[in-house]
């Protein structure tokens, strides 16, 4: 009896905050299970750049390389694990749930969206919400929310 993979396609959302690794690992584990390809997204924020002028494609680099470095164990270990088909990182620059939405997760067309809960003080979370909660709202596959 074969295998059923409920997860082909595995999107990880990286936010550059305390359960970054945590989501990553989490990520590589479920796309392993599944036999999944796997795709890291980060979104750099361009609001507070956007008055500036901003070099958003050097931005997007700079921010890349960064989480290759930050996270190079863990996606050394999906880029050999034989159960994942393929890994890749995306770095865009935009408002960050439109261009998360719509330039990352939406192309790739995943099962599966797992992504981190920053915990965010409830005056925080008054002002700016939620990106888990908002994707839990607005995309069309299931998401798991990686508690810190």
């Amino acid at each position: 009896m074969s295998a059923i993979h409920l997860f082909p396609r595995v999107f990880a959302s990286l936010d550059g905050g305390s359960t970054q690794d945590i989501v990553a690992r989490r990520a590589v584990a479920i796309a392993a299970a599944n036999n999944a390809d796997l795709l890291f997204g980060h979104v750099v924020d361009s609001v507070p750049f956007e008055a500036n002028g901003a070099d958003f494609d050097a931005l997007c680099e700079s921010r890349k390389e960064q989480l290759e470095a930050d996270l190079a164990d863990i996606l050394e270990e999906a880029r050999k694990n034989p159960d994942i088909k393929s890994v890749d990182l995306q770095v865009r620059a935009g408002r960050i749930t439109d261009t998360l939405t719509e330039q990352l997760i939406e192309p790739f067309k995943p099962d599966l969206v797992i992504c981190g809960e920053r915990g965010l003080s409830n005056m925080q979370y008054a002002f700016v919400g939620s990106v888990s909660k908002y994707l839990i709202r607005t995309v069309r596959c299931d998401v798991h929310v990686v508690k810190a």
